[in-house]
């Protein structure tokens, strides 16, 4: 009988890499939280542009969502920027 799963190291990948990814972080309106989220994305990717990443504010003003633009390489380098993102203790959610 023939396992019919695919190993999850050669998994493929609904995204065609290399790319522009958007990623989505929600926190506190916190100046702290920017400042986190983007060295954040310096580490894992060199390219990044702080300069392009757009915010939105939510209506009592208590929270943020910020966009970042990553260039993507490959999977792994955004599951690692995954894992940093929701184990920083400001963001409450990363998508």
């Amino acid at each position: 009988m023939t396992d019919q799963c695919t190993p999850p190291e050669i998994e493929e990948s609904l995204i065609d890499f290399p790319c522009d990814f958007p990623v989505k972080v929600m926190g506190a309106a916190i100046p702290e939280l920017h400042t986190a989220i983007a060295n954040i994305a310096a580490k894992h990717d060199s390219e990044f542009n702080n300069n392009e990443t757009t915010k939105n504010v939510s209506k009592t003003g208590k929270y943020v969502s910020l966009t970042l633009n990553i260039h993507a390489k490959d999977k792994p380098q955004l599951d690692a920027l995954y894992l940093d993102l929701t184990a920083n203790e400001l963001v409450l959610w990363a998508l």
